[in-house]
């Protein structure tokens, strides 16, 4: 072993001592002069020992290295988004509603406000394209995800139900945003937009309701196998497809050019639609072998088909002109049936979007929020009015129309409060008409801090309700 050792130091030594014989020989020769019509390749510099720089300074320009700028960026957006997740979850609050806030304190809100060259440094305008791309493509994994999730079997089991309560939790909250948009349009509204596209997103960012947060708040209260809790993911899910299914079309008609281009976008999303539910949806179990799988785990080669599935999906939504998301959100809405291959792709795609890439999303969405433009009472009170169009439409409509299916009134509020979560799924519809143009940044920032408000009342709406439901006690009709 000594002997292995020592010969092993020899040779290192041996080639270490040749190494630098050659160099200190190749320093002797005369520089190369640079050929006419060539240019130097890359932008790496080599720093030499006769440059005069401290070591600050080389810190200071590989930190400026796009490759080095974007770690920074992934690191200081996880660890931040996790911490403050974390808190919330232990206040009872769900994770969402932290990793959001985490992202507004990322921006200029917060960050920025308070410490303006190092927020300069870490998140300077220029490496923001590269930040949105990678959040992007966590949305799009995200939006499959959520598709994966819609389970047609909770909505047959509750199709009136859910039918009646998730349309008329969209159409009051609806009309109340287009109706908000006759007072907003004129001293809110980005100049050049047109009144149609301001008032039709206004009023389809008031009907969202967050699906995958609400799932997540029934299993973490065991709500989720009770009766309204079935009847809530049933809503939601109905709810969750409609309003994309809207969304899609107010993208379409914001995008387009004219009446042709917009008749035209129309029939290629409808088309792509119905090849997607009736043309690939039958025959993916088959061409994936999903009925060949005993446990459910596909093979590499089925991934990889959902995988590319999921981006030709997302890049034809893209291309058509109505956005990626929709794509991606179809994507999952037609994969195969089997719960076992679902929950596969789910907990393995959940997991690395949740992680790594949703965090981007809302630092991205953080540093377009500026909290300091509503520097006024004005700017307050119209936000707050905002907040509370937001959830009389959406829990009253949902809470009177559930009554009127024949729920209790507590079930019904309950319901209401479940429908009223916002969360991530907001963050998307608003970062949409914010990336179209649609949604000035005053107002983009009141509807970051409707989706916030809105969410985090969803826990104490639903604990009023329980204690309600506790201290109802029936009283007993004494007989003369």
């Amino acid at each position: 072993m000594k002997r292995a050792v020592l010969i092993y130091l020899a040779i290192l030594t041996m080639f270490g001592v040749g190494v630098f014989m050659v160099i200190r020989q190749g320093q002797q020769l005369p520089a190369p002069k640079a050929e006419k019509g060539t240019e130097m390749v890359g932008e790496t510099k080599l720093v030499t020992s006769s440059n005069k720089t401290s070591i600050w300074s080389s810190l200071n320009e590989n930190g400026k290295d796009p490759l080095s700028r974007l770690l920074l960026q992934v690191v200081v957006i996880v660890v931040t988004t996790r911490m403050v997740g974390a808190i919330f979850t232990k206040c009872g609050q769900p994770a969402v509603v932290g990793e959001v806030l985490a992202g507004i304190m990322l921006g200029p809100s917060l960050f920025g406000w308070l410490w303006p060259d190092l927020s300069s440094f870490v998140f300077p305008k220029e490496s923001l394209g590269v930040l949105r791309l990678f959040s992007q493509i966590g949305v799009c994994l995200f939006m499959f995800v959520v598709g994966l999730e819609l389970e047609v079997s909770h909505v047959r089991q509750k199709a009136y139900t859910a039918v009646m309560v998730s349309h008329m939790s969209i159409v009051f909250p609806y009309f109340l945003g287009v109706v908000a948009a006759l007072l907003l349009y004129p001293h809110y509204a980005s100049p050049g937009s047109s009144f149609p596209a301001f008032a039709l997103f206004m009023g389809i960012a008031l009907s969202i309701t967050a699906f995958p947060v609400l799932a997540r708040i029934l299993t973490e209260r065991r709500m989720a196998k009770t009766f309204l809790g079935s009847t809530a993911i049933a809503c939601a899910a109905v709810d969750d497809a409609t309003a994309w299914g809207i969304l899609a079309f107010v993208v379409a008609i914001a995008r387009a050019t004219g009446l042709a281009s917009t008749a035209l976008c129309l029939g290629l999303v409808l088309a792509f639609v119905a090849l997607m539910l009736w043309g690939l949806r039958p025959r993916l179990p088959r061409w994936l072998g999903v009925d060949r799988m005993s446990d459910g785990t596909p093979s590499q080669t089925a991934l990889v088909a959902v995988l590319v599935l999921l981006l030709a999906s997302a890049l034809i939504t893209e291309l058509i002109g109505i956005h990626a998301l929709f794509g991606a959100f179809l994507a999952g809405m037609v994969m195969p049936e089997k719960q076992k291959f679902r929950d596969y792709l789910t907990v393995r795609l959940e997991k690395f979007s949740s992680l790594f890439l949703l965090p981007l999303f809302f630092a991205f969405s953080g540093l377009r929020t500026q909290v300091g433009l509503l520097n006024d009472a004005t700017s307050w009170w119209v936000c707050l009015a905002i907040i509370a169009v937001a959830t009389l439409g959406k829990l009253g409509g949902t809470m009177i129309t559930a009554r009127l299916t024949g729920m209790t009134w507590n079930d019904s509020f309950a319901l209401g409060a479940l429908m009223n979560t916002r969360g991530l799924v907001e963050l998307v519809a608003l970062n949409i008409g914010y990336d179209l143009g649609i949604l000035p940044p005053r107002i983009f920032a009141m509807m970051i801090l409707m989706a916030l408000v809105t969410t985090f009342l969803t826990g104490p709406l639903l604990n009023l309700a329980e204690r309600v439901k506790r201290c109802a006690v029936p009283t007993a009709v004494a007989l003369p």
